[in-house]
């Protein structure tokens, strides 16, 4: 099980989630209540200032309304059969307040005033409570309220609205295709994610948002029987912030790569991605086994996304640094004493690492969080050099700033919301280069597409990195296939190798769409941009060595 791909609220393994009985965030209900309309923003008002006015006459100073309706429908094959078909709708209101200083929370499924009201006044009973044990009172960064607004992903083609005799019509093409190219097992998935989610406070805000995600996947495998050997490839798709559109497949929108490869940036071709993978799954099985040793890694954006999320984007989120978040993954190593020198290198000077909320049809884009601010863009890490982390409004007065970054989050009406990780991005080069370009300059070297099985410390460290697709480069030209391959370095050794970024015309994202954190476990979407870059004199490992 790849952790971070899939966090099971319920506590399956892989082999569940991706069999007949899967995790699921609500109640099952029809497809045809998925469609069901938006309720109306003018009654959803009414009901949150019930809940605002309820936590102001019991004594609370600062109170928050998140309404939410959150749908969900997952669908399950393998080879010519459907395995499983989840609808499932999730309805309530949670009421976050601010009572003598201390934080205070309760939810309810009922949505009748006087149950909504009787909710707050549980939020700020509890405030109160735990305010005989706070140390500190709790200081939020100042928020304007913005009044009345609302936000939509921008779609074209909503996929709840996709009928799901069409959906499942796809993903038998895609296995059959697989199948047909020499897979020996396939199977295929679609996730289609709705929130809608409404949010008020005594700030003043009254928003209203309406957020799809949608992410297609699968993995073949080939069996050599004889040899008693297996290898498998995933999808090279990347979950997304839009909808059904993304599996237009449109030519335009692929991206080719050295020796016929191909990658995928806002619309992906599933049926030709599979048929391609069959035939590397195949490939893979005579491939020659890695001499372990130094190379210089060409790392696909497919690929180095998940080493982003996991070297930079964990290792950034403030309550990581500061130790609150510690048994669930661990804390980070870029520790505010860092941040404070103003010259520690996390990179080289070509390293440039934002962190946004705003970048069009990425996971972790909207137009505000879930206290109520405006989505933006800051950076991480300029020119390698350590300068900022992400925060949520009672964290930035730690950093001695006064706005918050807008990183708050929860993943359902009943979870209080808490620092998630916005898109974290390297910006691409400013000079043209290609990834062909890049690899003519690699004498001995690896060209690395797709994410594959991963480690890294309770700090965001020490890590090894597998994938899907081994290519060796020789003398600047790909030779042939490689297998058993992965890579073990530091955060810190790894990001100041970084020698070379491809421009913004080789820009793409990596998405990861279950990605747990907290105790309880709560899941977030998110994606990470970046060009195919180069890390040089990175040690490489052979995994299939037998001790």
């Amino acid at each position: 099980m790849r952790r971070r791909d899939f966090i099971q609220l319920s506590g399956l393994g892989m082999s569940a989630l991706m069999g007949s009985s899967i995790p699921v965030l609500g109640n099952a209900v029809s497809v045809h209540h998925l469609l069901e309309p938006r309720a109306d923003a003018a009654l959803k008002k009414k009901l949150a200032d019930v809940a605002l006015n309820a936590a102001k006459s019991k004594g609370a100073t600062y109170a928050d309304v998140r309404i939410g309706r959150y749908l969900q429908q997952f669908i399950f094959t393998r080879e010519m059969k459907v395995q499983n078909i989840t609808n499932a709708e999730s309805y309530g209101i949670g009421i976050r307040v601010i009572a003598n200083g201390t934080w205070g929370f309760s939810a309810t499924s009922d949505v009748r005033p006087e149950a909504i009201a009787k909710c707050a006044e549980t939020a700020v009973a509890i405030a109160k409570a735990n305010s005989k044990i706070q140390k500190e009172p709790v200081d939020l960064a100042p928020q304007k309220g913005v009044g009345d607004v609302s936000w939509q992903t921008p779609l074209k083609k909503n996929a709840f609205e996709v009928p799901v005799q069409e959906k499942i019509d796809l993903l038998m093409k895609v296995n059959d295709s697989a199948m047909k190219n020499g897979a020996g097992f396939v199977t295929s998935n679609l996730f289609f994610i709705n929130e809608q989610k409404y949010f008020a406070s005594t700030d003043g805000s009254y928003i209203d948002q309406d957020i799809h995600r949608i992410w297609p996947t699968f993995t073949v495998t080939a069996v050599d029987r004889q040899a008693g050997k297996f290898k498998t490839r995933d999808a090279l798709s990347s979950p997304m912030g839009m909808g059904y559109e993304y599996l237009d497949g449109l030519a335009s929108d692929k991206i080719p790569g050295p020796n016929g490869l191909i990658s995928y940036r806002n619309s992906y071709d599933m049926v030709e991605d599979a048929t391609v993978a069959a035939r590397q799954a195949k490939e893979k099985l005579a491939a020659k086994s890695i001499q372990s040793g130094k190379y210089d890694l060409v790392l696909d954006p497919n690929h180095l996304g998940l080493t982003i999320h996991e070297s930079v984007g964990h290792a950034t989120e403030l309550d990581r640094v500061l130790g609150y978040e510690a048994n669930y993954a661990g804390t980070s190593f870029a520790t505010l004493d860092k941040w404070k020198s103003k010259n520690f290198n996390y990179g080289s000077k070509l390293v440039n690492i934002v962190a946004d909320k705003t970048q069009p049809l990425t996971l972790g884009t909207v137009a505000y969080d879930d206290e109520g601010v405006p989505g933006k863009e800051w950076d991480l890490i300029k020119d390698g050099i350590l300068v900022n982390y992400q925060a949520t409004r009672d964290q930035v007065k730690i950093l001695g700033g006064t706005e918050s970054n807008g990183c708050s989050y929860a993943d359902n009406w009943d979870s209080i919301q808490f620092q998630r990780m916005p898109n974290v991005s390297l910006k691409p080069g400013t000079e043209k280069r290609s990834v062909s370009d890049m690899i003519k300059g690699v004498d001995k070297g690896i060209y690395i597409m797709g994410r594959g099985s991963y480690s890294i410390d309770q700090q965001r460290y020490n890590f090894q990195f597998g994938g899907q697709l081994f290519y060796e480069i020789k003398n600047g030209q790909i030779v042939g296939m490689l297998d058993d391959v992965a890579y073990q370095s530091n955060t810190q050794e790894f990001w100041n190798s970084c020698a070379q970024l491809c421009d913004k015309d080789d820009y793409r994202t990596f998405g990861s769409f279950f990605d747990g954190k907290g105790q309880p476990s709560q899941v977030s979407a998110v994606s990470h941009g970046c060009p195919t870059t180069r890390f040089n004199g990175v040690n490489v490992i052979n995994t299939g060595r037998k001790i």
